[in-house]
Order: C-alpha cells, then sequence, then structure tokens
C-alpha cells in the first residue's frame, strides 16, 4: 500500500460490545456489520470467535456475507483460540486472524511468564495462525506500558513468525500524542523487517486523547487506526472511527491521509449503533452529536445565516445530516428570530412589530431551554387575536372489565358546543374517537406519553401527545390528577397547534417537532 492511505479497522463488534450492557443480538451484529462494510470499513473485528456460540455463528456469518471488508476474528495467544477463529472467519473473501497477549510487567504476571517464556509462545502462536491464514494481526496488548527494549524484542518475534500487521495498544489510554507517535517512529526504526508490514494502533479514550493519540500514531508512520463508532468500547470507550476520518478530511493540510470511508453514512449508522447498543450520543460528542451542528448564541446564528463557514469548519451533508440546526434559546438574537418567523409564514414583520416579539420571546426562553416553532406561533397569536379553535368543555369516561370503554365529551368548536359518544379499545382511546367524531381531521398520532409529576396514587400526570399531518408536526402537552382528561387537553392542543399551522406555515417548510404546554 502506499504512505498516503490509512486503513479502517473497525472493532464496534468486538471491543465495542465489550461495553458493559451493550451487547447485540444477532441479527443487530448482521445489520451493523453491512453498514460497515458498505460505508467502506477496510477490516471489519466481527467479534471473539471462542467467547461462545453466539459470537462464533456471528463472526461466521458476517465472515459469509462481506462483500469489500476484510473480517477479522479475535483470539487469545493459545491454539485452541486460533482454531476456532480460523472457523469462523475462513469463509470470508479477505480472512484475518488476530492473536494478542499482554506484555507489560503487569500483563506478564497473570500468566505467570517469564520474558523467555512469553516470547516462545508469541513465535509458536503467531506461527500457528500465518499457518492457517496469510494475514495474521499481532498486538501486545498493554503495549505503551511495556519496556521497549521488550516491546522491539517481541514485535520483531511476531514479524519473523509471519505477523503482517503489528497493532501497538493503549489498552489502558495511558499515553499522550507525543509518546504514541515517538513510541510507532522507534519500532519502525529500531525493529528488523518493520518495513514489510503495516503498523497499526488502538487507543482508548481514559484521558480523552484516543482520537489524538491514533493521529499523531499515523503522523509516526502507523497506517492503520483501530476504532469503533460512537467511541464505543471498555471503559471510557476507544477512538472514535467519525472523528479520525473526518479529521484526516477536514485537515488533509497537515495530515495528507486517505481513507476510503463514505463519511456520508456516518450519521446513519452511528444512531444505528446508539440505538442497538443502547448507549446513546451524548449531546455534545463531535461530529455525531446532536449539538454538532447547532448554535443558539446569536453572534453564532447571525453568522451562520450570512455564511455557514463563519462557525462550520465541514458541512452536515458530509456526514450525512441535512442541514444546520439554530435553535431558539435566551442566547439567540433577532436574525434568527426574524428567520425562523419567515420560514413559519411571518415574513413580512415590520421592525417595530419584530422587536415586540422579540422581547416577549426573550421573557419566554428565559423561562425554558429551547423555544420551538410552535411556542413562535402562540406568541404571534398574541398579536393575531387568534384564540384556540377547539376548547373541552366537559369528559366524562365509562371503563372497566366490561367492554368497550366509552367516552361522553362536550367540545367547543370555533364558539359552538358539540357533543358526542365514542368507544375504544380503552377510555384514552375512546377519548380520542370522540375528539375526532366532533371535528374530522386527517392527522395521525405519533406519540401518546405519559409521566407522573409527583409519587403517590394521586399523582398529576403530565401527558404529551404528538400529531402529523402532511408534514407538519405538532405536540401538545397537558397535566392533570385525572390522566384521562389531561390526555384529551393534549390531544385537543396538539389538534390546535396543527391548525394554526395549516394556515401559518411556508409551503415546503420542512416542520421539526414543535410544543405547546396548557396551563
Amino acid at each position: 500500500m502506499t504512505k498516503d492511505k490509512v486503513l479502517i479497522f473497525d472493532t464496534t463488534l468486538r471491543d465495542g460490545e465489550q461495553s458493559p450492557g451493550a451487547t447485540m443480538t444477532h441479527a443487530e451484529k448482521l445489520e451493523i456489520a453491512e453498514l460497515l462494510d458498505e460505508m467502506g470499513v477496510d477490516i471489519i473485528e466481527a467479534g471473539f470467535p471462542i467467547a461462545s456460540e453466539g459470537d462464533f455463528r456471528a463472526v461466521s456469518e458476517i465472515a459469509q456475507r462481506a462483500k469489500g471488508a476484510t473480517i477479522c476474528g479475535l483470539a487469545r495467544a493459545n491454539y485452541k483460540d486460533i482454531d476456532r477463529c480460523w472457523e469462523a472467519v475462513k469463509a470470508a473473501k479477505s480472512p484475518r486472524i488476530h492473536t494478542f497477549i499482554g506484555t507489560s510487567p503487569l500483563h506478564r504476571a497473570i500468566p505467570n511468564l517469564n520474558m523467555d517464556e512469553m516470547a516462545e509462545r508469541i513465535h509458536d502462536t503467531v506461527t500457528h495462525a500465518r499457518n492457517l491464514c496469510d494475514n495474521v494481526q499481532w498486538s501486545p496488548m498493554d503495549a505503551t506500558r511495556t519496556e521497549e527494549d521488550y516491546l522491539c524484542r517481541t514485535v520483531e518475534i511476531a514479524i519473523k513468525a509471519g505477523a503482517t500487521t503489528i497493532n501497538i495498544p493503549d489498552t489502558v489510554g495511558y499515553t499522550a500524542p507525543v509518546e504514541s507517535a515517538d513510541l510507532i517512529r522507534m519500532l519502525i526504526n529500531r525493529v528488523p523487517g518493520a518495513d514489510n508490514v503495516i503498523f497499526a494502533t488502538h487507543c482508548h479514550n481514559d484521558l480523552g486523547m484516543a482520537t489524538a493519540n491514533s493521529l499523531a500514531a499515523v503522523e509516526g508512520g502507523a497506517r492503520q487506526i483501530e476504532c469503533t463508532i460512537n467511541g464505543l468500547g471498555e471503559r471510557a470507550g476507544n477512538t472514535a472511527l467519525e472523528e479520525v476520518v473526518m479529521a484526516l478530511k477536514v485537515r488533509g493540510d497537515i495530515m495528507p491521509y486517505e481513507t476510503r470511508i463514505d463519511t456520508t453514512k456516518i450519521m446513519h449508522i452511528s444512531r444505528r449503533v446508539a440505538t442497538v447498543s443502547g448507549f446513546p450520543v451524548q449531546f455534545n460528542k463531535a461530529i455525531v452529536g446532536k449539538n454538532a451542528f447547532a448554535h443558539e448564541s446569536g453572534i453564532h446564528q447571525d453568522g451562520m445565516l450570512k455564511n455557514a463557514e463563519t462557525f462550520e469548519i465541514m458541512r452536515p451533508a458530509d456526514v450525512g445530516l441535512a442541514g444546520t440546526s439554530l435553535p431558539l434559546g435566551k442566547h439567540s438574537g433577532r436574525a434568527a428570530l426574524r428567520a425562523k418567523l419567515g420560514a413559519l409564514g411571518y415574513d413580512d414583520l415590520a421592525d417595530n412589530q419584530l422587536q415586540d416579539v422579540f422581547v416577549r420571546f426573550k421573557e419566554l426562553a428565559d423561562r425554558k431551554k429551547e423555544v420551538f416553532d410552535d411556542d413562535l406561533l402562540a406568541l404571534m397569536q398574541q398579536n393575531d387575536g387568534a384564540e384556540d379553535r377547539l376548547k373541552l368543555k366537559s369528559l366524562r369516561v365509562v371503563c372497566g372489565t366490561q367492554g368497550p370503554q366509552q367516552a361522553d365529551m362536550v367540545l367547543e368548536i370555533d364558539g359552538a358546543d358539540a357533543s358526542t359518544t365514542a368507544t375504544g379499545d380503552g377510555p384514552v382511546d375512546a377519548t380520542f374517537n370522540a375528539v375526532k367524531a366532533l371535528f374530522p381531521h386527517g392527522a395521525r398520532l405519533q406519540l401518546y406519553q405519559v409521566n407522573a409529576v409527583t409519587e403517590g396514587t394521586d399523582a398529576q400526570a403530565t401527558v404529551s401527545v404528538r400529531l402529523e399531518e402532511e408534514g407538519r408536526i405538532a405536540t401538545g402537552q397537558s397535566a392533570d390528577t385525572d390522566t384521562v382528561v389531561a390526555s384529551a387537553k393534549a390531544y385537543i392542543n396538539a389538534l390546535n397547534r396543527l391548525l394554526v399551522r395549516r394556515e401559518k406555515s411556508a409551503p415546503g417548510y420542512d416542520v421539526k417537532g414543535v410544543s405547546y404546554k396548557d396551563n
């Protein structure tokens, strides 16, 4: 391979799954492996075949299905592990065996091996792996805390035994970037045969330097980076694939290296891994966090509206996002408010009108973390003198073990009372059916959620309802000690907001989630 190419070795399905609670099902592993393959990952470490029958089956099936990626399995430094690994990966178009042993003083003490005994085991196990597979990777676990002379000795043994890739792990996230680069550089300069193998780096994030250490290792001569989606992994996690790939892309001026990763697939696979692993991505996570392309500060929003490059070093589309988000909050300015109101249909506001709304917007923003589109519509309604078209006048529900459940409702519609009786599969369903009977509409229920505000059987319930109609989305919320009453009010509130949307939303505007709270 040429010097300017960096191989991406993804271990989400092995090291990533070792995060406590991140275990994935067989089907989920196959799905993630397929996404990694499509994205252009060079090597997929699909699992630890000896660990369980389930892991063996997953690695084996991934190996059979892979189209472009090399499929790798992990094995400890013994024949049984290596044989099991080979059985799992051998059907791949491009299989790899990855075997490892801990070489630092702390890790040598675990199997109770002296330096010579461990050196002999490395020679024998790497030789055995190479006799099975042409593509063998060897790792000295805890390499960054291994004596330099002994590390050079073991790396030389592994190369002579047939290893084609030498991975240098910072297993406990202990090293710093300058040390990471120097270590790779030292091994390449000192170890005989180093020019004939690829050096790799596997960094953990215990001190928050995994990505920096990996990029430094590349500067030192490494040409393979081991990483995971979202940085998932043991303890504080690993180098994040999305971070190193985008860093290489954005800073090609000082890091002139290339990968074959399709970066436009990053956001999709990030969200899928977060879902199947149960590990949500923190909001301020680099590249894939919710706030990575969001700007609330008035100065930043004004700059973004004039030229996105003022505050963004990459385009959202580069990672698969539709665009930048300008959430409104207490730090937002007039420029962002005018732009948002324009998108909602209020594009002809005079300066004095904008100032009036801006003052009330700031008062509202001081009371809540984020101001949603419907909050702005409510503020504008105050100017218009508009009132909710639908109001709940009375509700009586009959429920119990003998169905169907029944709701008797009186609803005020445009100032006139209307009543009906409806049935349904439960009291809430009957209530919603009553609203639909009195005010027919085509909105689809996307979300119904109940949360208790306080403890006890007399707890006040807060109900959230989200409705969608022809791309318009509105959320209503209400609280009451009677959960069914709260549900009815939340549903009606959401419907009122949706009716406003019909009148005020600009054609083609992609409406995001909005909220309205019944007081």
